[in-house]
């Protein structure tokens, strides 16, 4: 049996006498060097090391022996419990959690959890707060260290949320505790490293509004005209289905637009963009961190050489090289039962491949025109844009 013990600011003090008893009897102490320096065992003493692994590979070669893992908080909110149960059998881990961050941040604000975005930049990407910022929302941040909250406040001011309040706590649950707020813009306090942040976001006039639902503005994408249209856009991700866990491969991905709204439907969805142009994969990564989510996967390579070795997805978006011969067979045939194919075209060939695909197996064929106001002279009139030709498959 592994023991996975959270330990709090206040350290063995604050630990109850079961977990002591198990962390005081226990053969091997697997923790970081802060957790370690706590105990004063006869126990084998083993760190983490660089990226976990060395802690992780000495756990499974010890599982003869009790085993206690020194953990911070709450083992299972962004901790070593996640990363244990993805290598070690359930069955064979107990978790001992302590009070954590998020519920000492939230008790100190009087903010109901479940009211809050809970999340961690402490080895994340910073801009994955962009995801959640909007007016009103509650964040609880983890800090990376005592630089992070100028770091989010520069980026709240960044998108016109330089109103918007922080709560900085250093050192929650013990002796050392303290307690500095302020607004985003302007902050410029020097915080300990180990610091969590509570952000109530407030929109200024000009701030940046991100809808939840899918169809961002076109403008907020970087682009060269490769960019399938808002309207579109809706209307193609509402055909890709998007759920908790599932992979989509956005091929020829131009922006990203797909690839992104797919990810920010839900934490839990994943994409590639495929994509062998240079510059567009330049503007992937930059659209991808500015809209919350720039954990997005972006591949070298013309299709559909590229798609090889690549892991199955659960839907794939063809958005360029449809009118290379064979493609969309290819990512067909690589969909799981269940799998989504979508593809638009506005070209004649790209309309052939489409057509002979769906005569072969079958797929539903939708035509989308949509018109948008222009001005002519001083007068308004709506001008078309070009049609689209989508196709959706759903394998069964």
């Amino acid at each position: 049996m592994i023991h996975i013990i959270g330990i709090g600011e206040d350290g063995l003090d604050g630990v109850n006498p079961t977990s002591r008893a198990l962390i005081e009897s226990a053969d091997v102490l697997v923790g970081g060097e802060r957790h370690l320096d706590m105990v004063t065992t006869l126990a084998e003493k083993i760190s983490w090391g660089s990226g976990l692994n060395h802690g992780i590979e000495a756990i499974k070669d010890r599982l003869d022996k009790s085993i206690v893992v020194l953990a911070t908080g709450e083992p299972l909110w962004f901790g070593i419990g996640t990363t244990l149960l993805k290598h070690f059998d359930k069955r064979d881990i107990t978790i001992h959690p302590a009070n954590g961050a998020f519920s000492l941040a939230a008790a100190r604000m009087g903010w109901a959890i479940p009211d809050c975005v809970c999340m961690t930049i402490h080895g994340r990407a910073l801009e994955s707060l962009n995801r959640y910022v909007a007016d009103g929302v509650k964040i609880l941040i983890l800090s990376r260290d005592g630089k992070s909250p100028i770091e989010v406040a520069d980026l709240l001011a960044k998108y016109g949320y330089g109103a918007s309040r922080l709560n900085v706590f250093e050192h929650m649950g013990g002796e050392k505790e303290n307690h500095l707020q302020g607004s985003a813009t302007g902050w410029t306090a020097k915080v300990a490293d180990l610091n969590t942040i509570a952000v109530e976001c407030v929109a200024e006039e000009k701030a940046r509004r991100l809808p939840v639902t899918n169809g961002l503005d076109d403008d907020l994408f970087e682009h060269d005209g490769q960019l399938t249209k808002r309207e579109v856009r809706a209307v193609t991700l509402s055909s890709l289905a998007p759920q908790p866990g599932e992979l989509l491969w956005d091929v020829g991905a131009g922006c990203g637009s797909i690839a992104i709204e797919w990810m920010r439907a839900h934490p839990k969805c994943h994409a590639i963009a495929i994509e062998q142009n240079d510059k567009r994969r330049s503007m992937i990564a930059h659209n991808g961190a500015a809209l919350g989510v720039p954990t997005l996967e972006i591949v070298d390579g013309r299709v559909p050489n590229a798609l090889h070795g690549l892991p199955q997805p659960d839907a794939v978006f063809v958005g360029g090289g449809i009118s290379i011969p064979g493609l969309l067979e290819t990512c067909w045939n690589v969909l799981p039962i269940g799998g989504r194919l979508v593809a638009n075209a506005v070209t004649l060939e790209a309309e052939r491949e489409m057509l002979h695909f769906a005569h072969k197996f079958g797929a539903r064929l939708t035509r989308i025109a949509v018109s948008r106001e222009e001005n002519v002279g001083t007068m308004t009139a709506l001008k078309p844009m070009a049609p689209v030709l989508q196709l959706s498959a759903l394998k069964e």
